[in-house]
Formats: structure tokens, sequence, C-alpha cells
């Protein structure tokens, strides 16, 4: 039996136009037999099945290569690390990977996150457990001193219940690694710096050049792909000249690190959601806007946005991720908004953006040479939509247009469950954010207590 699916456009993500009444034919088990025009479509035979999204655009399904399915929204590094237990935690993950999906997104990678929760969802969605986006899972990132995710004073240490890995020599990175591929990782996410700075203010990295050649080495030879967060230059450019596959945000990337990256082949993933959601969302009240936050990645993003510029005009391969796990960056929530920030602040074509979510992205992604693309070979994940994001890019993030997704053929319907966030995500014991002195009292009340006259 095949499936013949009418669609009134169809972006197959291996050029920019859309192809207008073209036809997706898969077979049963969810394979590409042709795509392209109605007129070239193999013929119909009697036990063959019809679809019609002739009235829609029909695309490949989204890829996010930076969501982190064990964070649960989190609003504090308390609420990623300490106060649910793990298995809670995968159970919540594969909560919130089924709203991915519902959002159109029918591939992520969940890069780095705590013991083997993303490798859980992915094996728990593989064995037919559950219905969920395919996964690419990593572990724990591996970090040291001053690194990101060791965050916590050095009288309590790295929780083993964190989402970081603190690893101080080489040898104990190595062994973490072998360890993760032992527990069948995709991928392995290095922690390349963290918020120590130069009195300069550029960040320092965390691992030597010579460290991170020995950790990335080791992963390849392992026959996975290393990911990176390397927000300053230093870490940026230890990570390309290492050869590390994907690297994070690089939002001070220079021309040496071009260079480097270009003669590597690494390719970059600068994740402009969340940094913009934090500018944006961030309440006066909150304890983040009173330490300036929204202000200082403001700062960070306009730097960011102008050095970024300078890579994609170089041809550094942009792929598309958001961050998703955090309070401001919610499980199915804002995953397309990336599209939209990489055509608004970084220049890109529409078609640029839904190639780079789709078959840029497919190419990182473990089995991607069956993903991203709807072409003969490939495995039917598609979506369909009221409206043409090459028209206006920020349709695919109004979930009235997502009209259907399917993955390999299936149509998935995921019932649009409400959930308490107070029983989910919000277990972290701060009970106030204020300091109730005298002064504070009488300023909130908007007055002042009357000097009794003494006797």
């Amino acid at each position: 039996m095949k499936i013949f699916v009418r669609c009134g456009r169809l972006f197959t993500g291996n050029e920019d136009e859309a192809q207008k009444d073209a036809v997706l034919v898969y077979d049963g088990g969810g394979q590409i037999v042709y795509a392209g025009a109605e007129a070239g479509a193999p013929k119909r035979g009697k036990g063959d099945r019809a679809i019609d999204h002739s009235g829609q655009f029909v695309m490949p399904g989204l890829i996010d290569v930076h969501t982190h399915l064990a964070y649960g929204n989190a609003k504090s590094e308390e609420d990623i690390d300490l106060y649910s237990p793990l298995e809670f935690r995968a159970l919540r993950g594969m909560f919130f990977a089924q709203k991915v999906l519902a959002s159109g997104y029918t591939a992520i990678c969940s890069p780095g996150d705590a013991g083997q929760i993303s490798l859980s969802i992915r094996d728990a969605i593989n064995a037919g457990l559950f219905d969920g986006p395919r996964v690419m899972a990593a572990g724990p990132y591996l970090t040291t001193h001053q690194g990101l995710t060791d965050w916590y004073p050095t009288w309590i240490g790295a929780p083993e219940t964190s989402i970081g890995k603190l690893v101080t020599t080489v040898a104990e990175a190595v062994e973490e690694i072998r360890r993760q591929v032992k527990n069948g990782v995709d991928c392995v996410k290095i922690a390349m710096d963290g918020i120590q700075r130069r009195p300069d203010g550029e960040l320092i990295a965390a691992f030597t050049q010579e460290e991170t050649d020995i950790m990335t080495r080791e992963i390849h030879r392992q026959g996975k792909k290393a990911v990176a967060h390397a927000v300053g230059r230093e870490a940026t450019l230890y990570s390309a000249r290492a050869g590390i596959d994907l690297i994070f945000h690089a939002f001070h990337i220079d021309d040496e690190c071009i260079a480097a990256m270009l003669k590597s082949g690494s390719v970059l993933c600068p994740t402009l959601t969340q940094p913009k959601n934090v500018i944006e969302f961030t309440q006066p009240h909150e304890p983040a806007a009173q330490r300036g936050r929204p202000d200082a990645t403001l700062r960070r993003y306009q730097t960011g946005c102008k050095n970024l510029k300078k890579a994609v005009k170089a041809g550094i391969p942009f792929l598309t991720g958001t961050d998703s796990g955090f309070a401001v960056t919610p499980y199915g929530e804002w995953h397309a908004r990336e599209l939209e920030l990489f055509v608004d602040d970084l220049g890109f074509s529409p078609a640029a953006a839904l190639r780079a979510a789709t078959e840029v992205n497919a190419r990182f992604m473990c089995g991607g040479d069956r993903i991203g693309v709807l072409e003969a070979g490939r495995l039917a994940d598609f979506t369909a939509w009221d409206g043409s994001p090459l028209k206006d890019i920020g349709i695919l993030q109004d979930r009235r247009r997502l009209r259907a997704v399917y993955l390999a053929g299936r149509e998935m319907k995921i019932e649009d469950r409400p959930y308490d966030p107070r029983r989910v995500t919000d277990f972290a014991l701060s009970n106030w954010t204020d300091l109730y002195t005298q002064a504070r009292v009488a300023e909130l009340r908007g007055r002042r207590r009357p000097l009794q006259a003494a006797e």
C-alpha cells in the first residue's frame, strides 16, 4: 500500500522554492517513494490511500538541535539539578517531548542532561512505548572548575543529580567520555566556558587547547559527535581547532575562530531564542531583572549578532536551536522563533532559515540522512500548515496554523494537556524574594510608622 499526499505547496528542503500542486508518496513503512509534481507521480493503485493537504503548505518536520528534556521549564539551576529525582525528570521529559512534537518538531537533539534522562526518553520512543520526536541524546556536560554547570560552591561540589559532571584531570574526562559512550549517548557535550573573566572582560576557556584536543579526539575515536557550550572567543577558538562538531553560541567569534571552523568543518548553533526571550520577557520584579541580567544579555546579544553575521558571510553552516527547557523557553512554545530571529537579526532569507531548521540540521543528527528533506528514500516526517512560511516565517509560531504532524507517515495526534508548574518544576525552597526590614515594609505600605513621643 502507498499513501498519496496532495499538497497545495510542497517545500522539500532541497531547494528555496515550494512546488505548486505537488504530491508526496510514501509506502506502508513510512519511506518516501516520490516527492514532486503531481504529473510525474506513480499511478495510484486500488489499495492505495489518499490524504488531502491541497489547501496547505507541506514541508519537512522541523528540527531543534538545542532542547534540554531534563530541565522541566526551570526557573533556576536548583530547579534543574536538585529538587526532583531523576526518575520523575524522565517521566516529565517524556511529557514535554510530546509537546515539542505537537508544535511541528519531529526531531531534536538534547545536548546535555542529568543522568540518563534523555537516553531513556529516546529509547522509550524508539521502542514504541510512547509517541514522541526523534531524539539525539547526550549525558551530563563535561565541566571543570569555572565551567558552565559547576555553579555550586566548592564546599558542596557537583551533585550526582546535576546536569554537569565535574572532571578535574584529562584522565577523568576521558574516563567520563567512555562511561557515557557505554551508556549509549549519541553525542558528548563539553562546557568550554562559563563565567570566569579576565580583567578586560574576556571569558576564559574552562579547558586548555591540549585538554580540548584530547577530549574531542576520544569522543570521535568512540564514534560519537562532540558538542560544546562556547560563548567566549577563546572557548570558540579552542573548540574549532579541536574539530568539535557543533559549537553553541559563539557570540564572541572573530576572524581567527571563523578560519579555524572553516578548516576543521565545525558548524555553529547560535541559540538566539533564549537570550532574546530573557531580554523581552523578564519582568522588573524578578531577581534576574534586579541583577541587571536583561541589560547585560542585550549587550551580549547585540555584540553576538554583529559577530555572527561575519560567520554567515564566510559560509559557516548555521543550525537552529533554542535552549528550550527554561521558564523563558518552555517546551513547544518558542522553537520556531529561532527561524524568525535568523531572518530578522542575522539576515537569512525565510527559505534559508527553513533549510537551516530542516536539511542543514539533519546533517548533524544521528540518522540525519533519512530525515530533514522530503525526497525518495527518506522518512515521511512532515508537517502541513495554513499559509506559507516563505512569505511569513512567523506563522510557524502560530499553532492554529499547524494542521498536521506526521512521523514516518503516521499522523501524530498529541493531546494538549495543561499542567500545574508548581507540581512539575517549581520545587525550589525560596519562600520570599525580599528582605522585610521596617524601612522596606513602610515603603511597601506607602507610609512610614509615626514616631511616638517618649513618655
